[in-house]
């Protein structure tokens, strides 16, 4: 495990194109992931990484007119806090931040670190962690199992 945190914790992620990125997630077991989330400094580094990229990998063509606020609640492990983000879809833009707004979102995704880092590289199906009860969503559900069109997400490959 040490393995996986020291080869994360190397990864010059400027470098790191949202393919191999996959191939990595994929490499690791739901043991290592576990130990990167719990390394909290390099766990925050990832989400900070990953949701950073949301805004380059948007497809505003694919979003047309919609305006909506989704909100990622990634639980927290080994004494780490929930970590929360909102992604913002408005007038063909798509802007991330930190933390909880005032605004109500349209829907609400929560999950947990493993989880959240197999979707949104790739490598775990949104409809299968819905209904194995990985991830719950609240709010416009519809939404939400039509937002994998609106980003390019990564193909991990073999």
């Amino acid at each position: 495990m040490a393995d996986a945190i020291s080869r994360i914790a190397g990864l010059d992620f400027a470098s790191v194109t949202p393919e191999r990125f996959a191939r990595i997630v994929k490499g690791l077991s739901g043991k290592e992931i576990a130990a990167i989330a719990r390394d909290g400094a390099l766990r925050k580094r990832v989400l900070d990484e990953v949701f950073g990229r949301m805004e380059r990998q948007f497809r505003p063509e694919a979003a047309g007119t919609l305006t909506a606020l989704l909100r990622w609640r990634i639980t927290g492990s080994g004494g780490n806090p929930e970590a929360v983000y909102e992604t913002r879809i408005a007038d063909g833009v798509c802007t991330v931040r930190e933390g909880r707004s005032e605004a109500a979102p349209r829907v609400t995704f929560v999950l947990g670190d493993a989880e959240f880092l197999k979707l949104v590289s790739g490598n775990a199906s949104p409809v299968t962690l819905f209904v194995l009860r990985k991830v719950k969503v609240v709010g416009d559900v519809a939404l939400a199992a039509a937002l994998t069109r609106y980003f390019d997400i990564p193909r991990p490959g073999a």
